[in-house]
């Protein structure tokens, strides 16, 4: 019996679209923003080497890169930095004030959920929102 052919196979070409591999946060002591995230924000220290130090947490995309500048060009501030919880972000932003997380506002509700915003040591804020 002879063999089927298979149906020949059309490639079509494949559009690479980018991704966020990591956002640059600045700060002025990496030992200290090292602690700050992964101790009182809880995000899991994902690379350490060197002035490549990221955060984030691991199998949920993009990562947070504890960036010190030797030559100060960048300043600390809004970062539009947005940050998901997973659960009550009530209860988390609690866990987060007893761990001395500097709050710039209260949990606040939108007609699209709720969110709060948070000041790092060095003045950059970052916005926690329910996932």
């Amino acid at each position: 019996m002879p063999k089927a052919r298979s149906a020949k196979r059309v490639r079509t070409p494949t559009v690479s679209r980018p991704w966020v591999a990591s956002v640059a946060v600045v700060v002025s002591d990496v030992a200290r923003a090292k602690r700050w995230y992964t101790e009182a924000l809880g995000l899991e220290l994902l690379t350490d080497g060197g002035h490549w130090i990221t955060v984030g947490r691991r199998g949920r995309g993009g990562a947070l890169h504890l960036c010190h500048p030797e030559d100060g060009s960048l300043e600390p501030g809004t970062s539009g930095i947005l940050l998901l919880v997973d659960g009550d972000l009530s209860a988390r932003c609690e866990e987060l004030r007893a761990k001395g997380v500097d709050f710039t506002g209260p949990l606040t509700e939108h007609p699209w959920g709720w969110d709060a915003t948070v000041r790092d040591p060095d003045g950059n804020e970052l916005l926690l929102m329910s996932g």
